[in-house]
């Protein structure tokens, strides 16, 4: 019984994943909006675009930490 509750554990921590992807696909979106509004300020758009996907890139990757470490500390224990 623990060991499937440790799976969906896992399973719950890793959705992070598919989150940050939606939010990152909607920052995307926003900015060629933007880009396409103003081309002027290209440079400044896609560098704060890149900035905000690197931050939800790292979340992204903390989940998929958090869900390693469930399976290998917790999954161990059983």
């Amino acid at each position: 019984m623990e060991i499937g509750l440790i799976a969906i554990a896992a399973g719950i921590a890793t959705l992070e994943g598919l989150f940050t992807s939606i939010g990152e696909g909607n920052v995307a979106a926003h900015a060629v909006d933007a880009i396409a509004k103003n081309p002027e300020s290209e440079g400044k758009i896609r560098t704060t675009m890149i900035l905000g996907c690197g931050l939800a890139e790292t979340c992204a990757i903390y989940g998929m930490l958090i869900a390693f470490l469930i399976i290998f500390v917790l999954g161990g224990r059983v």
